[in-house]
């Protein structure tokens, strides 16, 4: 017999931050959730170790201070983002560049909780740049054409840009109007970093939506890692709501089969895993192409001389797309008086991984890197959900009445897309079980109108 204790109005599987921001606002509107996730902890990808004092992200995504899901995603009021400084760091010809600085669009609704915190940080100390650091990559007419495109892409409206004509990102790099060095120093390894692809294989259409965000506001991390996300949204659930450990073994609209606790009873469910897991349990569930992604982190006797900045790549010479100074960054990342530099190598790793990874940020860096110490490095095979142009970044959340999926596979890889798909699943159950949330508005769950 199924126990009443175990039964809930909906079970979500999967305790990533899809999940979590789907159940955040299921149980504010009065519907009982429990939330089963198969590991030690939520997160799912977003998960942050400790090591030896330090704060080590698995996946470490680049967030932007302009991203709107993080300002109306109940639960994460209290997030601290941490800038990186104004613009980037890119690595071409043997030198380091600092381009791309925008000026965040103040004032917009979109961004209103997460531009106050950007502004709270944007005057906190920074190192110093020492080292060999020339003017913005390019001259002045090249710069003042990034400084417009950039402001342009800003100032047009989301749904203008899913109108365009969509193609693989990097063929549609040649219309933009901006020499070739500004495209290939700057915009090819911008978005290599922002979506994870260094083929630029995404859509035109998602590579447009980044670059707005980017120029929007500034890149940011989550104060103490990635982790901190899903557990705001997970302590703001009420007691009991999350239960760790637990493996489903089989499901259905109204039951759950578990390992651990048998059969558990629910009125709807919703998938909220990775595409590949969610298939496993759905079969016949489509299944993107995925992006690899390698995260390292290391420990130096002194931090390199780029101070908060993000350092690309621009001429691809070895594994690493992008790598920071992360204690300089976000100083709770470490222990005081420690440098944590974390980088990010896309596709298939090296075999020898370290040693070409410290290489390669010997030259990126202009410093030794000889006596670095790997603290951690972690890969994911299927770190990001490929959009390979035609990409629905709307895909349907509701299967049928009762059954729903959400996660980044179902809008856009990135964390944003993440929080969307469970935003717009939660707003679909709720308009299959009736009920509204009270003082919400219609635009806040469009599905649900």
């Amino acid at each position: 017999m199924r126990s009443t204790a175990h039964h809930a109005d909906v079970v979500i599987i999967g305790a990533g931050i899809a999940g979590l921001s789907a159940a955040h606002r299921l149980t504010s509107a009065g519907v009982s959730v429990s939330v089963l996730e198969a590991g030690p902890g939520v997160g799912g990808r977003m998960t942050t170790d400790e090591v030896d004092g330090f704060r080590l992200d698995r996946i470490g995504p680049l967030l932007n201070t302009a991203c709107p899901e993080l300002c109306t995603t109940p639960a994460l009021d209290g997030i601290g983002l941490r800038t990186f400084d104004p613009g980037v760091l890119v690595h071409s010809e043997g030198r380091r560049h600092r381009t791309g600085e925008t000026r965040a669009v103040r004032g917009s609704r979109s961004a209103r909780g997460a531009l106050k915190a950007a502004r709270a940080l944007a005057h906190a100390p920074r190192a110093p740049l020492t080292g060999s650091l020339t003017g913005a990559m390019g001259g002045a007419i090249d710069q003042a054409r990034l400084a417009a495109a950039l402001a342009r892409l800003a100032a047009t409206p989301e749904a203008r840009l899913l109108a365009r004509p969509e193609r693989p990102a990097l063929d549609a790099l040649a219309g933009r109007g901006l020499s070739s060095r500004t495209l290939n120093g700057f915009v090819r390894p911008l978005l290599t970093a922002l979506l994870s692809d260094p083929a630029l294989t995404t859509s035109s259409r998602s590579a447009d939506l980044a670059l707005r965000t980017y120029a929007s506001g500034r890149l940011c991390v989550p104060s103490g890692g990635s982790g901190t996300l899903p557990e705001l949204l997970a302590a703001a659930l009420p007691p009991g709501t999350v239960r760790t450990g637990v493996h489903v073994t089989a499901a259905d609209i109204t039951s759950v089969r578990t390992k651990e606790h048998g059969e558990l009873g629910c009125r709807s469910l919703l998938l909220a895993t990775g595409a590949s897991a969610a298939a496993e349990l759905l079969p016949g569930l489509r299944v993107p192409s995925f992006h690899p992604v390698t995260v390292l982190h290391h420990t130096a006797p002194a931090p390199p001389p780029t101070g908060a900045s993000l350092l690309l790549d621009g001429d691809r010479t070895g594994p690493v797309a992008h790598t920071a100074v992360m204690s300089e960054v976000d100083p709770a990342r470490a222990p005081q008086g420690r440098t944590l530099v974390s980088s990010t190598v896309l596709g298939t790793p090296p075999a020898d991984l370290d040693r070409a990874v410290r290489a390669h940020l010997a030259t990126l860096y202009g410093v030794p890197t000889d006596d670095w110490e790997l603290l951690a490095a972690h890969h994911d095979p299927e770190a990001v959900p490929a959009m390979t142009p035609p990409h629905d970044p709307l895909r349907p959340v509701r299967l049928l009445a009762g059954l729903y999926v959400c996660g980044d596979h179902r809008d856009t890889g990135t964390v944003r897309g993440a929080l969307s798909s469970g935003r717009r699943a939660a707003a679909a159950i709720l308009t299959d079980l009736g009920v509204r949330p009270a003082g919400q508005d219609a635009r806040e769950f469009p599905e649900a109108a």
